[in-house]
């Protein structure tokens, strides 16, 4: 029998249902540095439509938490929370208690009122019923500092947030204005989101053994395209180096390798113009389709766009049909469009064991 230890973990996706079927539980999201956790706040919000507070705990001192309050009258002092908190607006509330276990003790013991499941509070005021409290922060063998005494663990729900691989980030990047650059990077080296968690080991990932600068996560690649949307309004070896200060020398270098190659592909209105005869990339050169592809997941309007890529795609290798027809299917916003075109549909009674 093995004595390896089972690690249970869960994605934002499942972390985020936990909170809303669990709410008198304060629940812990840990996970490794920029694998989304604090974003979990954003589906919280979308699911509940409550207001949030987004706590940056690390930055906190005690007076940014509840300040004592005399009431002369009594001769007796009460603490008034800060209103960033928005306790005083007396309707449930979304807390996030952010990097929690980075903040300082005196801090973290201002903010244990908040974890209690019955009587939750914030100096004296009480917070309403059905509001959702959670905490963040990194893996204890991160080495970035996090810690938590016993008597806080006891008191709520640890779960640990695994890292998206590429199949589940690109998805989500199709939707949240990720330049096609970076995406088509992505697809191509999906190493960059494995973890060291699991044994990898390459030059992209974060990696606490070893002493690092900046590394590709989630959250680097997010800052990474806001970068590549700007890269005509900088030198180029500006923009490597601020590429490099984000997700890291060996990422930038071989990230560049993709942008060069992007401003000579076939533009977005040529293809469209012509699908049967705009130039392809040349055979093999698989950055440039993916480029094109994940360009196009980004570009689609309608289902004209739709017939009008795949009959591009059509002259190219069967890979990118494929890779093109399972980004518009797992893309909410754009499955209308592919499930109207009869093109797709086509594609997909061919293929649909690929679906």
């Amino acid at each position: 029998m093995s004595n390896a230890t089972v690690r249970h973990t869960v994605t934002l996706k499942e972390a985020v249902a936990a909170i809303l079927a669990v709410r008198k539980n304060r629940y812990m999201l840990m996970g490794e540095p920029g694998v989304g956790k604090s974003a979990t706040i954003k589906a919280l919000e979308e699911a509940t439509g409550y207001p949030s507070a987004y706590i940056d705990c690390p930055n906190l001192d005690i007076g940014d938490v509840a300040m004592p309050v005399i009431n002369h009258e009594t001769k007796t002092t009460g603490f008034y929370p800060n209103a960033r908190f928005k306790l005083h607006e007396g309707e449930p509330v979304i807390i996030m208690l952010d990097e929690f276990t980075k903040a300082m003790d005196p801090v973290k013991n201002m903010l244990h009122p908040l974890l209690e499941v019955n009587n939750p509070r914030l100096g004296d005021v009480p917070v309403p019923e059905g509001s959702i409290i959670f905490m963040t922060g990194n893996l204890e063998d991160d080495g970035v500092g996090d810690s938590m005494l016993a008597h806080t663990k006891m008191r709520i729900t640890r779960v640990e947030v695994t890292k998206p691989n590429h199949e589940q980030w690109l998805p989500w990047a199709a939707n949240n204005g990720i330049h096609p650059v970076v995406m088509a990077w992505v697809n191509r080296n999906p190493e960059c989101l494995t973890s060291y968690r699991d044994g990898a080991s390459n030059p992209y990932i974060f990696d606490p053994s070893k002493v690092q600068g900046a590394v590709v996560t989630p959250r680097t690649l997010e800052l990474a395209s806001n970068i590549v949307w700007e890269k005509d309004n900088m030198p180029f070896n500006a923009m490597l180096a601020s590429l490099a200060g984000t997700i890291g020398e060996a990422a930038a270098e071989s990230m560049a390798a993709f942008i060069r190659h992007h401003d000579a592909l076939p533009k977005w209105e040529e293809i469209m113009k012509n699908p049967s005869g705009c130039r392809l990339p040349e055979e093999g050169n698989a950055g440039a389709m993916s480029m094109i592809v994940f360009n196009a997941v980004q570009r689609i309007q309608n289902k004209d766009d739709v017939s009008s890529m795949l009959k591009y795609l059509n002259r190219a290798d069967e890979e990118w049909q494929t890779l093109f027809c399972l980004q518009i299917a797992s893309d909410a916003k754009k499955q209308s469009m592919a499930f109207s075109c009869g093109a797709f549909a086509e594609w997909v009674v061919k293929n649909e064991d690929l679906l």
